[in-house]
């Protein structure tokens, strides 16, 4: 059996992930490469036991929590699924730069594919208690309020934070309370 980069020990509780964009290259900034992400999660969620709990989306990553059986599968679909149809999209629309820095970012000993769309693992933390949780599920609503992008974290358009203050999100979540 292959190793995994995603050290999920145990199922029963949510994970918090941080995706990162090779190069920090600011994708997300169209509302069609973030559709791909929202269409992504919802397979997940729509046929698997993939249970999404919060996320922020910002130009260069995105932090979510998550949780279900077979979670690093799950994760490693999600990067693969989502980085080949950026790059589908970035290549249809002839986005020459942001494709060149995801040739220069890719390793060598990668033979598969010209591109390295994500950096390399997600780190996940393991949210075993309610305080973690709770501390996590700030960190990511507040994400676009600490940079300045918006006064309140239910203002920024890619986030969960929306559901959370009972008012309508673009992406179907299970909330934590």
């Amino acid at each position: 059996m292959g190793r995994s980069r995603y050290k999920i020990l145990n199922e029963a509780y949510p994970y918090f992930h941080t995706l990162t964009v090779a190069g920090w290259q600011p994708v997300f900034t169209r509302p069609e490469s973030v559709q791909l992400l929202f269409d992504s999660f919802i397979w997940l969620q729509e046929n698997t036991d993939f249970r999404l709990h919060a996320y922020v989306i910002l130009e260069n990553h995105l932090h979510f929590i998550a949780s279900g059986s077979q979670h690093s599968k799950r994760i490693q679909q999600f990067k693969s699924f989502t980085a080949r149809q950026i790059l589908d999209l970035l290549e249809q629309r002839k986005a020459t730069t942001f494709l060149s820095y995801f040739a220069y970012y890719k390793r060598k000993h990668k033979t598969e594919s010209h591109y390295q769309f994500w950096q390399e693992g997600s780190h996940p933390e393991e949210m075993n208690n309610d305080t973690m949780l709770m501390q996590r599920l700030a960190y990511i609503h507040n994400n676009p309020v600490k940079r300045g992008y918006v006064d309140l974290p239910e203002h920024w358009r890619y986030s969960s934070a929306r559901a959370y203050a009972g008012k309508d999100a673009l992406l179907p979540i299970v909330l934590l309370y």
